[in-house]
């Protein structure tokens, strides 16, 4: 695994330096996606074979262990600790907590992530990591891209997301109507 581990770091490292990207580029998009690859396999297992409760509390525990426990654990063994570029600190600290709030009221409407939740989360991964690639090679279509994402991506999620939460709000509070029970798509 030391070796395994040894090889993703310093191929990632050559890879950044080979396409003239930051490191930061790199290991928030390959190194992530690839240490993610045995959660996302686990998790699509256990969800195909009806149990979703691993499936959400391995990605949800992974994420938290990430964190908590493994930058915890790296900044006491790195000398003098980890330092965070403001690259991290402006963008990306921020979207992951963008992201943690997003998903608060998915788990809201019902328990259920639906198809449509689905891909809207992977769609935003996707936004997330080519305003990275644009970002990093600073391409001429930043500025619109940047204009799309704030005036119309950004406040349309949260209209949706507000609305899915009043919708089940209401839903609870009628005595008739429940929650919906599962995938409606």
């Amino acid at each position: 695994m030391v070796l395994g581990s040894r090889w993703l770091v310093e191929g990632a490292v050559a890879f950044a330096r080979h396409l003239g990207v930051s490191e930061l580029i790199v290991g928030l998009t390959i190194v992530a996606a690839g240490t993610s690859l045995p959660e996302v396999v686990t998790s699509i297992i256990a969800a195909a074979r009806g149990e979703r409760d691993i499936a959400v509390g391995n990605v949800v525990g992974s994420n938290i262990f990430n964190i908590l426990g493994v930058l915890g654990i790296t900044s006491i063994v790195a000398p003098g600790g980890i330092a965070v570029s403001s690259a991290v600190i402006g963008f990306d600290l921020p979207v992951m907590i963008a992201v943690a709030l997003v998903c608060l009221p998915i788990f809201f409407t019902g328990g259920t992530i639906s198809r449509t939740e689905g891909f809207l989360l992977l769609a935003y991964y996707a936004v997330y990591t080519a305003y990275l690639i644009l970002a990093a090679s600073q391409h001429d279509a930043l500025p619109r891209f940047s204009a799309v994402m704030l005036e119309f991506v950004i406040p349309i999620t949260a209209l949706t997301l507000g609305a899915l939460v009043l919708r089940e709000m209401r839903s609870k509070r009628s005595p008739g109507r429940r929650g919906r029970t599962g995938p409606k798509d």
